[in-house]
């Protein structure tokens, strides 16, 4: 009994250095949301399939799939259960209080709105509005009661559909976040959930699609990016910059895949994540501050998040990984053609 419990600790003093060196090692690879400080037009033609899917970009993926099935392994192991007792001690903290985390952000991040004045939920969404600002300050005081959330959640869901209707559904599917951030506070609200899904594997699943897709434009117009790495030199670590755009665009692939897959992947993932968009505070700002505010606020969540679902076998782990891949890769593609491209 002496032996194992003695196993069990260095295991988890183990798990613990692991998930050290995992915050200290990948945020390295933070960056900040291009449309945030760059040029861009998302109706511009992308860069072509053929080129996106090259040699390179092959060879990285075929390592994020070596690592996502090793973890799932990994997840079954004594290694496994002491990173997840690692994660518990971490979370236990807040893991009562994700919910009061969630409401005091979005108030947070409503507000910073409102002193801005001319933005709607992203920085690079503009408004001349002068009741919206105003609409958004008093939706953050809408979260101190739990009625007034299910208002406030609405809200978000009016807020997105506005600038749909001004900017398109293509650039707003770079933010499925706020409709899972708005479903949470409504079925918390209302004390519902979503099929199997409680309000806060919504908020999860916003995240991760977010991010997923996000990746998509690093491959498709690198070329955004490449004035910031410019401004910011060390964020590729002097790589040759269309390398570092594969790359990064594979890593955060991997990682916004693995906020929606099991417990201890999902939460890695979210550590990992969590450490790239604080670190990306240092270099880009307040703006970035702001907007990345309640993503941040969420990752801490994934990874205070003790919920044993789902729990899939390892054998998955590529399959699902690759269907992702396929079918969001082709998603864009599709969409963007129809919407943008002129026979």
């Amino acid at each position: 009994m002496r032996f194992h419990s003695h196993l069990r600790g260095r295991l988890t003093s183990l798990g613990a250095l692991t998930i050290g060196v995992l915050t200290i090692v990948c945020p390295s690879d933070a960056s900040a949301h291009v449309k945030w400080f760059a040029p861009f037009n998302v109706a511009s033609e992308p860069r072509s399939l053929l080129s996106v899917l090259s040699p390179t970009f092959g060879y990285l993926f075929l390592i994020s799939l070596v690592v996502m099935f090793g973890t799932a392994v990994v997840e079954r192991t004594p290694f496994g259960s002491a990173l997840l007792d690692t994660l518990d001690r971490i979370g236990g903290v807040f893991r009562s209080r994700t919910e009061a985390l969630l409401r005091a952000c979005a108030g947070a991040f409503l507000v910073a709105l409102f002193v801005l004045g001319n933005v709607i939920l992203t920085p690079e969404l503009k408004t001349q509005s002068a009741i919206i600002p105003w609409l958004q300050v008093v939706m953050a005081i809408g979260l101190f009661w739990r009625p007034t959330m299910v208002l406030t959640g609405f809200g978000i869901v009016a807020l997105y559909v506005i600038r749909v209707a001004n900017y398109g559904v293509f650039h707003l599917l770079d933010y499925p976040i706020f409709l899972g951030l708005a479903a949470f506070f409504i079925l918390s609200g209302l004390g519902l959930k979503l099929g199997n899904l409680r309000p806060l594997d919504v908020a999860r699943w916003g995240a991760g699609i977010t991010l997923m897709w996000a990746s998509i434009e690093k491959w498709a117009y690198p070329q955004w990016t490449y004035p910031l790495l410019v401004e910011h030199p060390k964020l590729a670590f002097n790589w040759d910059p269309s390398f570092y755009m594969t790359a990064a665009g594979v890593i955060e692939f991997g990682l916004a895949f693995g906020l929606i897959w099991t417990p201890l992947v999902r939460r890695l993932a979210a550590v990992v994540l969590s450490a790239m968009f604080i670190s990306a505070i240092f270099e880009f700002g307040k703006i970035d501050a702001i907007g990345h505010l309640m993503i941040i606020a969420i990752l801490l969540c994934v990874i205070a998040d003790d919920s044993p679902q789902p729990a899939w076998r390892p054998i998955w782990a590529p399959v699902f990984y690759i269907g992702a891949l396929a079918g969001i890769l082709t998603a864009y593609y599709t969409l963007h053609a129809a919407l943008f491209r002129v026979s």
